[in-house]
């Protein structure tokens, strides 16, 4: 009795035993859920592609004042950097000599004129003298000659005048044009002649940009402006982004087309004009022109970061129907913010993944669809 109950007690550890271990034998593994993916549908979009190119800002014109006559500087008449009006006073040099100059010409002329005066009486005496033969015909000629040397004489010192009250004017230097006057370049005493750069006014609204446009870009819009698109003119407006990254509120427009392309940098000069109602541009700035150069239509766009490069190839992941992932070789063309315009090997409606793809193609994943903030 013992021996049997020894025995049963035997079987039942062993069957507590071995019938767990059968039991997690076999049982199968759960499988591992898919890999999440961030995919984006392409869907083609009217996109318009701009550039920019570096532009310096110069005055729409600039006046280098300087004297037209030589002298010592007394005064200077405007507020330096401050605007001024066509014909407002600017400097003036000493005077005196230029006056003393007109006084002296003019007693010239007083003194031909009186010359003149005596030639014509002599003139007037001896012409019925000659005419009856009471003196030879010789010296009425001299009389008429003298006349006219002295008439002469009197043109040359009216002009003497005009040359010597023209320049006692030019003792007052003027500005030419409406504009901003800079900082001057000479000071009171300085010994000034007409080489000599006084300072420089510049009419700044509008204001002027300049910027150098490629070659390839030139001909690429020479060829738009012939479409009737008009890139060089007023169809197309210009934005000016300044040196804080802000742009200018107002727009510009192309006005000038250099003459040549400079063969130093396979460049032609583009000139631009910007209206500056405030003064707020100066010459001498710098900042990027930026335009719209042309609109493609139908473009499918992808994040750049969806687009890997490798050797000079840029492919893609895409996910199919099937929810599985495969790679595409791509063709990217411009870039649009932060996106590229895939100009072959993808098609409308495609699920490109951007974010969390597999490794390998065919592999499963589940898709979920790309939010821009992520």
């Amino acid at each position: 009795m013992a021996r049997w109950f020894n025995a049963s007690l035997f079987l039942l550890s062993c069957t507590t035993v071995v019938f767990p271990a059968c039991s997690r034998t076999n049982a199968a593994p759960a499988p591992p859920p898919p890999p999440s993916v961030s995919t984006l549908e392409v869907k083609p979009e009217r996109v318009a592609l701009t550039a920019e190119w570096v532009a310096t800002l110069d005055g729409n014109v600039n006046a280098q004042i300087r004297p037209q006559v030589s002298g010592y500087l007394i005064r200077r008449a405007y507020s330096e950097g401050g605007v001024v009006q066509k014909g407002q006073l600017l400097f003036e040099i000493d005077p005196r000599p230029f006056a003393a100059a007109v006084a002296q010409a003019r007693a010239g002329l007083a003194e031909t004129q009186a010359q003149m005066g005596k030639a014509q009486r002599d003139v007037a005496r001896d012409k019925p003298l000659a005419e009856q033969r009471a003196i030879p015909q010789s010296q009425f000629d001299n009389d008429q000659q003298a006349a006219l040397a002295a008439e002469a004489a009197v043109q040359s010192a009216e002009a003497a005048v005009q040359t010597a009250e023209l320049n006692l004017g030019f003792t007052k230097v003027i500005s030419l044009i409406d504009g901003v006057a800079a900082i001057a370049t000479a000071q009171i005493g300085d010994l000034v002649t007409p080489s000599t750069l006084l300072t420089t006014v510049s009419q700044i609204d509008p204001i002027k940009a300049y910027f150098p446009l490629s070659e390839q870009d030139y001909l690429r819009m020479s060829a738009q402006n012939a479409a009737g698109r008009q890139f060089w003119g007023s169809r197309v407006p210009l934005t000016l982004v300044l040196a804080d990254g802000s742009e200018y509120p107002h727009k510009g427009t192309v006005i000038a087309v250099d003459r040549e392309i400079d063969p130093k940098t396979g460049t032609i000069r583009i000139g631009a004009t910007f209206s500056n109602p405030s003064n707020t541009l100066r010459p001498g700035q710098y900042g990027r022109v930026r335009a719209e150069t042309r609109v493609v239509e139908q473009a499918l766009l992808v994040p750049q970061r969806a687009v890997t490069e490798l050797q000079g190839t840029y492919q893609v992941r895409v996910v199919d129907g099937d929810q599985r992932v495969s790679t595409r070789k791509v063709m990217v063309a411009d870039r649009v913010g932060s996106r590229w315009i895939v100009s072959s090997g993808l098609e409308p409606g495609m699920q490109v993944v951007v974010e969390g793809a597999p490794t390998t193609d065919g592999a499963v994943v589940a898709a979920k669809p790309f939010a821009a903030g992520e």
